[in-house]
Protein backbone atom coordinates (compact mmCIF):
# COMPACT_ATOMS: atom_id res chain seq x y z
CA UNK A 1 0.00 0.00 0.00
CA UNK A 2 1.07 3.57 -0.62
CA UNK A 3 -0.53 4.73 2.65
CA UNK A 4 0.63 3.71 6.12
CA UNK A 5 -2.45 2.77 8.13
CA UNK A 6 -0.34 1.42 10.99
CA UNK A 7 1.19 4.87 11.45
CA UNK A 8 -2.31 6.37 11.54
CA UNK A 9 -3.49 3.80 14.10
CA UNK A 10 -0.44 4.32 16.30
CA UNK A 11 -0.58 8.13 16.38
CA UNK A 12 -2.50 9.32 19.48
CA UNK A 13 -5.65 11.35 19.07
CA UNK A 14 -5.32 14.95 20.25
CA UNK A 15 -8.32 16.69 21.83
CA UNK A 16 -6.95 20.25 22.04
CA UNK A 17 -8.66 22.30 20.69
CA UNK A 18 -10.89 19.57 19.15
CA UNK A 19 -10.47 15.93 18.17
CA UNK A 20 -7.76 15.61 15.53
CA UNK A 21 -4.74 13.57 14.50
CA UNK A 22 -1.71 14.70 12.48
CA UNK A 23 0.41 11.97 10.87
CA UNK A 24 3.64 12.89 9.05
CA UNK A 25 4.70 10.08 6.72
CA UNK A 26 1.19 8.77 6.12
CA UNK A 27 2.12 8.50 2.43
CA UNK A 28 5.07 6.11 2.32
CA UNK A 29 8.34 7.69 1.25
CA UNK A 30 8.76 5.44 -1.79
CA UNK A 31 5.30 6.48 -3.04
CA UNK A 32 5.95 10.24 -2.95
CA UNK A 33 7.81 10.65 -6.25
CA UNK A 34 5.25 8.77 -8.41
CA UNK A 35 2.41 10.53 -6.59
CA UNK A 36 3.96 13.94 -7.33
CA UNK A 37 4.31 12.90 -10.97
CA UNK A 38 0.69 11.73 -11.26
CA UNK A 39 -0.93 14.49 -9.17
CA UNK A 40 -3.51 16.45 -11.21
CA UNK A 41 -1.93 19.53 -12.78
CA UNK A 42 -4.89 21.82 -12.10
CA UNK A 43 -2.90 25.05 -12.23
CA UNK A 44 -5.72 27.09 -10.65
CA UNK A 45 -6.88 27.87 -7.11
CA UNK A 46 -9.95 26.28 -5.54
CA UNK A 47 -11.19 22.76 -4.85
CA UNK A 48 -11.81 20.41 -7.78
CA UNK A 49 -13.68 17.08 -7.63
CA UNK A 50 -11.43 14.25 -8.71
CA UNK A 51 -13.85 13.36 -11.51
CA UNK A 52 -13.16 16.75 -13.14
CA UNK A 53 -9.35 16.42 -13.35
CA UNK A 54 -6.84 14.17 -15.07
CA UNK A 55 -4.40 12.13 -13.02
CA UNK A 56 -1.99 9.23 -13.36
CA UNK A 57 -2.06 5.68 -11.95
CA UNK A 58 -0.16 6.41 -8.72
CA UNK A 59 -2.70 9.09 -7.79
CA UNK A 60 -5.60 6.79 -8.70
CA UNK A 61 -4.13 4.10 -6.46
CA UNK A 62 -3.96 6.48 -3.50
CA UNK A 63 -7.60 7.45 -4.12
CA UNK A 64 -8.58 3.78 -3.92
CA UNK A 65 -6.61 3.25 -0.73
CA UNK A 66 -7.94 6.27 1.16
CA UNK A 67 -11.52 5.28 0.29
CA UNK A 68 -11.02 1.63 1.19
CA UNK A 69 -12.84 -0.23 4.00
CA UNK A 70 -9.51 -0.47 5.83
CA UNK A 71 -9.07 3.31 5.85
CA UNK A 72 -12.66 3.81 6.98
CA UNK A 73 -12.15 1.32 9.82
CA UNK A 74 -8.98 3.12 10.94
CA UNK A 75 -10.80 6.47 11.05
CA UNK A 76 -13.76 4.93 12.87
CA UNK A 77 -11.45 3.47 15.49
CA UNK A 78 -9.45 6.68 15.88
CA UNK A 79 -12.46 8.96 16.38
CA UNK A 80 -14.96 6.53 17.90
CA UNK A 81 -17.45 7.21 15.11
CA UNK A 82 -19.65 4.89 13.05
CA UNK A 83 -19.18 5.58 9.34
CA UNK A 84 -21.05 2.54 8.07
CA UNK A 85 -22.96 3.47 4.93
CA UNK A 86 -21.59 7.02 4.86
CA UNK A 87 -20.48 8.15 1.38
CA UNK A 88 -17.05 9.63 0.72
CA UNK A 89 -16.16 12.72 -1.31
CA UNK A 90 -12.69 13.61 -2.59
CA UNK A 91 -11.48 16.94 -3.94
CA UNK A 92 -8.02 18.23 -4.80
CA UNK A 93 -6.31 21.58 -4.48
CA UNK A 94 -3.29 22.73 -6.44
CA UNK A 95 -2.85 26.45 -5.82
CA UNK A 96 -3.69 28.90 -3.05
CA UNK A 97 -4.85 32.54 -3.15
CA UNK A 98 -4.17 35.20 -0.55
CA UNK A 99 -7.81 35.16 0.48
CA UNK A 100 -7.90 31.37 1.00
CA UNK A 101 -7.57 29.89 4.46
CA UNK A 102 -9.90 32.25 6.29
CA UNK A 103 -11.15 30.97 9.65
CA UNK A 104 -14.10 28.58 9.25
CA UNK A 105 -15.67 25.29 10.26
CA UNK A 106 -16.62 22.67 7.70
CA UNK A 107 -20.26 22.30 6.70
CA UNK A 108 -22.72 20.30 8.80
CA UNK A 109 -23.01 17.69 6.05
CA UNK A 110 -19.41 16.59 6.63
CA UNK A 111 -18.62 14.15 9.43
CA UNK A 112 -14.84 13.79 9.17
CA UNK A 113 -12.32 15.76 7.13
CA UNK A 114 -8.99 14.25 6.06
CA UNK A 115 -6.32 16.40 4.40
CA UNK A 116 -3.27 14.83 2.77
CA UNK A 117 -0.64 17.36 1.82
CA UNK A 118 1.72 17.02 -1.14
CA UNK A 119 4.26 19.86 -0.99
CA UNK A 120 8.04 20.11 -0.54
CA UNK A 121 9.23 20.92 3.01
CA UNK A 122 7.26 24.05 3.87
CA UNK A 123 9.32 27.15 4.67
CA UNK A 124 6.59 29.79 4.44
CA UNK A 125 4.88 31.24 7.51
CA UNK A 126 1.57 31.35 5.62
CA UNK A 127 -0.29 28.27 4.49
CA UNK A 128 0.27 26.29 7.72
CA UNK A 129 -3.12 25.07 8.88
CA UNK A 130 -3.92 26.17 12.41
CA UNK A 131 -6.43 24.42 14.66
CA UNK A 132 -8.03 27.26 16.54
CA UNK A 133 -9.67 27.76 19.91
CA UNK A 134 -12.32 30.05 18.43
CA UNK A 135 -13.51 31.92 15.34
CA UNK A 136 -11.93 35.30 15.93
CA UNK A 137 -8.13 35.07 16.14
CA UNK A 138 -5.77 33.20 13.79
CA UNK A 139 -3.08 33.53 16.48
CA UNK A 140 -5.15 31.69 19.11
CA UNK A 141 -4.26 28.16 18.02
CA UNK A 142 -3.49 24.88 19.77
CA UNK A 143 -1.77 23.15 16.84
CA UNK A 144 -0.21 24.14 13.52
CA UNK A 145 0.32 21.66 10.68
CA UNK A 146 2.73 22.50 7.84
CA UNK A 147 1.48 21.09 4.53
CA UNK A 148 4.53 18.87 4.00
CA UNK A 149 4.40 16.02 1.51
CA UNK A 150 2.88 12.83 2.88
CA UNK A 151 1.37 14.44 5.99
CA UNK A 152 -2.20 13.54 6.95
CA UNK A 153 -4.43 15.71 9.13
CA UNK A 154 -7.84 14.35 10.15
CA UNK A 155 -10.48 15.92 12.38
CA UNK A 156 -14.12 15.53 13.30
CA UNK A 157 -16.37 18.19 11.78
CA UNK A 158 -17.87 19.59 14.97
CA UNK A 159 -19.29 23.06 15.71
CA UNK A 160 -16.05 24.02 17.48
CA UNK A 161 -13.62 22.73 14.83
CA UNK A 162 -12.39 26.19 13.78
CA UNK A 163 -9.38 26.20 11.48
CA UNK A 164 -7.58 28.39 8.98
CA UNK A 165 -4.16 29.61 7.94
CA UNK A 166 -2.28 32.83 7.41
CA UNK A 167 -2.25 34.14 3.83
CA UNK A 168 -0.20 32.39 1.19
CA UNK A 169 -0.23 32.63 -2.60
CA UNK A 170 1.25 29.92 -4.78
CA UNK A 171 1.30 26.15 -5.10
CA UNK A 172 -0.17 24.37 -2.08
CA UNK A 173 -1.30 20.88 -2.98
CA UNK A 174 -3.78 18.95 -0.87
CA UNK A 175 -6.10 15.98 -1.26
CA UNK A 176 -9.28 16.37 0.80
CA UNK A 177 -11.37 13.35 1.77
CA UNK A 178 -14.67 13.66 3.59
CA UNK A 179 -17.16 11.20 4.95
CA UNK A 180 -20.55 12.87 4.55
CA UNK A 181 -24.02 12.36 5.99
CA UNK A 182 -25.80 10.85 2.99
CA UNK A 183 -26.03 10.52 -0.79
CA UNK A 184 -28.25 13.58 -1.22
CA UNK A 185 -25.63 15.81 0.41
CA UNK A 186 -22.92 14.17 -1.70
CA UNK A 187 -24.84 14.80 -4.92
CA UNK A 188 -25.49 18.45 -4.01
CA UNK A 189 -21.81 19.00 -3.27
CA UNK A 190 -20.73 17.23 -6.46
CA UNK A 191 -23.05 19.47 -8.52
CA UNK A 192 -21.73 22.55 -6.75
CA UNK A 193 -18.10 21.56 -7.30
CA UNK A 194 -18.72 20.65 -10.95
CA UNK A 195 -20.31 24.04 -11.59
CA UNK A 196 -17.47 25.81 -9.78
CA UNK A 197 -14.85 23.84 -11.74
CA UNK A 198 -16.63 24.67 -15.03
CA UNK A 199 -16.75 28.37 -14.21
CA UNK A 200 -13.06 28.39 -13.29
CA UNK A 201 -12.17 26.75 -16.60
CA UNK A 202 -14.45 29.19 -18.47
CA UNK A 203 -12.82 32.18 -16.81
CA UNK A 204 -9.38 30.81 -17.64
CA UNK A 205 -10.25 30.29 -21.33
Amino acid sequence: MQIDLDRLRETPLSRDPFDHVAVPGFIREEALEPLHRDYPDVGKPGSFPVASVSCGPAFEQVLKEIQSPEMTAAIEEKFGIDLKGRPTMVTVRDRCRDRDGQIHIDSKGKLVTVLIYMNPPWEESGGRLRLLRGPDDIEDYAAEVPPNEGTLLAFRCTPDAWHGHKPFEGRRRAIQLNWVVDESYLKREQRRHRLSAFLKKFKAA
